[in-house]
Order: structure tokens, then sequence, then C-alpha cells
């Protein structure tokens, strides 16, 4: 028995006291089996969505999708969507049904559905309802299309990588089938809305296992094409056991299941390929794949439509990466203070973790010491507090001012070098030395 939520249990129980059928449907009752907290209830009814609207008057309603059935009814701030069931006909755009035919049986309506583990209903009143056996595959942990594999992908592309997601996050093996269908119909993924792409992605990466990147590299490449190049592009380096493609699945299983982490991770030698050259020894060299490969990962993340915010950190990630290893096996610790000035300390610690997957991702022996050692000139500067941003200084533009600097792009120069200064320890954090100092400056 599934333990609906109250709230929930309430709007199936008026469906049923008006003569209607009314079931938990998908993903809630998926969980629920695994024993996981669904994220949200699914309901499905033979009511008719203008019934619908007047068995829930009382509620507050989002009523975009009752043309195709679908009324989301608002509890506590948050929708609980209700369809009629429904079967659908062809999808010409591989994306949205041709026509809905409402329907009053559910099993009719669960054999629309994408995955066996998907296609399963629940009802208090009459039990689970799994014609295709979603529980047993769940058991087998078998990811499998409902009826005809190609049909269900042609129906909407974006199923395939819906099942890439689903397979990492339950850890569900594609039975032959539904694999062959994925890697068949991959290439329709190039039709489908970016941001719905992206979205999938998002799933699919923090759950991400190297070997979903091997079973599933046709769907992946083909939802991110800029990948392409590095499946299997041997490096001809010793440092590196794997060709680009499987080092990369590597180090992204490697990196903790941060999105951005992951993304950077993902793209962090997507410039390998375009950026090789082989000495005369015939060793393999990556010149500049680091800051080529910030401004291609830039492109791909805004054809996604990635957030901003998002795209700006794994550019950053990637073209600092390798840093941490290079600045741990330094004596001083002067350019780390710089680099933690100037990216600040969570953009050195998510660097630090790609640098280690990277390291332990290329199949040969690692060498963590530089790593560890540059961990432990981080924690030390940060436990002295150090002056990291303007705001630490112990002056301000105000005093810059009084001192008779002129407000403008000049100001923000001479703040930036007082802070080189007590970043680098030749000034004290002092406001005396400090206005000293840029009085000097004013003068010379």
């Amino acid at each position: 028995m599934l333990r609906i939520p109250p709230q929930v249990m309430g709007l199936m129980e008026r469906l049923e006291c008006r003569g209607f059928q009314a079931w938990a449907v998908g993903g809630c009752v998926r969980d629920s089996l695994l024993g996981l907290p669904p994220h949200d209830w699914d309901l499905c009814t033979d009511a008719l969505s203008e019934e619908m609207v007047r068995i829930f008057s009382d509620f507050s309603l989002v009523r975009i999708g009752e043309r195709h059935g679908t009324i989301a009814v608002v509890l506590e701030g948050r929708p609980v969507e209700v369809t009629t069931f429904r079967t659908e006909g062809g999808y010409e755009d591989h994306r949205r049904p041709d026509w809905v035919h409402f329907e009053k049986d559910i099993g009719a309506d669960l054999s629309r559905r994408d995955f066996t583990v998907n296609a399963m209903a629940y009802s208090p009143r009459r039990g689970l309802a799994d014609p295709f056996g979603g529980q047993a595959d769940l058991r087998a942990g078998v990811l499998r299309a409902v009826g005809e594999p190609v049909r269900r992908f042609e129906e909407d592309g974006l199923r395939i990588l819906r099942g890439v997601r689903f397979a990492a996050r339950y850890g569900l093996t594609p039975e032959e089938k539904t694999l062959a269908g994925m890697t068949a119909l991959a290439p329709t993924l190039a039709s489908q809305a970016r941001e719905r792409v992206f979205t999938e992605l998002c799933g699919f990466l923090p759950a991400a296992r190297a070997s979903d990147f091997q079973v599933f590299a046709p769907v992946i490449l083909a939802a991110v094409p800029a990948l392409g190049p590095s499946w299997g592009f041997q490096q001809h380096n010793p440092h590196h056991a794997f060709d680009v493609y499987t080092h990369t699945a590597q180090v992204v299983e490697r990196v903790p299941p941060d999105l951005p982490l992951r993304w950077a991770a993902l793209l962090h030698d997507v410039a390998k390929p375009a950026c090789f050259t082989l000495d005369e020894a015939g060793i393999g060299h990556f010149g500049g794949h680091a800051r080529r490969g910030a401004e291609m990962a830039r492109e791909i993340l805004k054809n996604l439509r990635a957030p901003r915010a998002l795209e700006e950190h794994v550019a950053m990630l990637i073209a600092y990466h390798g840093v941490t290893r290079d600045l741990g096996r330094l004596q001083s610790d002067q350019p780390l203070r710089r680099l933690l000035r100037r990216l600040g300390e969570k953009a050195l610690r998510d660097l630090l973790a790609l640098d280690r997957a990277d390291d332990g991702g290329k199949g040969t022996q690692s060498a963590p010491d530089s790593f560890d050692r540059f961990e432990a000139a981080l924690d030390r500067i940060l436990s002295e507090q150090p002056c990291l941003t303007l705001k630490d200084l112990a002056v301000s533009g105000r005093d810059l001012l009084d001192l008779g600097f002129p407000q403008g792009p000049e100001l923000g120069r001479v703040l930036r070098m007082l802070l080189d200064e007590v970043g680098d320890g030749r000034l004290p954090n002092d406001r005396q030395a400090l206005l000293d100092r840029a009085r000097a400056w004013s003068i010379s």
C-alpha cells in the first residue's frame, strides 16, 4: 500500500465520491515502490476536465493544459496535476501528439506511457495497476519501453534522454530492444527544444556513472554534439590510458554530484581534439585546450539555454582546470593568494575537486601530493583571515577621495593596487599604512 499524503488523498476521495475513478500514476508510484519520497504526485481519472473544474471549484486551479485533459489543483502552493485517461495519436514533430482521445480505462492510459517503470498506477480502492510489468522490472533493475520501443521514441524523442536519466538515477539496465530503439532514434534529439534537452541532462549528470557514458554514448553525443570528436580520440600521452571520451566519463563520475562541477567535468576536455599536436617523439600535446574549452563550453551552454550563472561558473572552472596541481608544486604561497583574491574560496574548492577527478580519471598512476599541498596551503591562508576583497580593506573609496583622488576608474585601480599590496604581504591591512602608500602614489 502506498502512503499518499492526506491532501492528495482528499482530492482522490472527492473524485471517487462523485462516481469517478482516481489513481496516483507514474513517477510517484515508481518512487514509492522503491521506498523513495516522491517529488510530486500526479493523478489520473475518467472525469473530463470540465467535470474536474466543477469538483475542485473551491481550489485554486491552473487550467493551461485543460484542452488536453489536465487540470492542476494547487495544494499549499504546489500543483497536483489531475489528467483524464487518454490515448494519443501520432507525433509528427517527435514532441507533441497530433490528437488526444479521452478514455474510461486506466489500462489504455498506461499504454501510452514511455517506460514500464513509469506505467503503473495505484488506487487505494483498487490496488496497483501494472499491465506491463513495471514492478518486476524495477525489482530486476531493467529499463524497458512500453510496447514497441521505436514507436515510443518516434512519438517523443525526448523520451530517449529521459530513459538515460532514469537508468542513471535508479541503476537500471536497458533491455536489448529498448537500447536499440534509443540508439536508432538518438538523432531525433536535434529536433527537441534545447532547454528541454538541458533539463534532462541536468537530471542525468548528478547521477551519472562512467558506465552510463559507454552504454548510452550515441544518445549523449546526440544531445551534446560538441563531444563527438572526443569519441575514440587517442591522446598519445603516457599520462593518459584512455581516449578523451572515456577519460571524460571517468572524471564526471569522480567529481562530487554537484551540477556545476558535473557540467565542468563533462566539458573540461571538449577542446582537446581541436588543440591536439604530436611532437617528434610521438607524444600528444593539447596546448591551449583549457582556454579554448572554456569558450566552447560557453557556446554549448548558451545554446542549451542554461542559466548565465551556471555558464560563467563552468567556463571559469574549465579555463583554470589544472591550476591547483601546478600551484601545489610551488614553494611560494603568493600565486595561490593572488588566485584566491581573484576567484574566491568556493571557486578554488571546486577547482580542486575537478583537478583531483581529472588526475584520478587518467587511468595511470596519479599524483595526489600536489593537491594535498594545495589544499593545506589554502586552509592555512584562510585561517589567517586574509584580505581577499575590497570590502576587507581598511580603507575605502571615500578615504581616497578625501586624499584628492578623482572619482572614476583611477579610484578603483588604486584600491585594487592596495589590495594586491596587502594580499602579497608587502603592506599590513592597516588604515594609516594604506593611506600613506596611496598618498605616496598620488605625489609620484
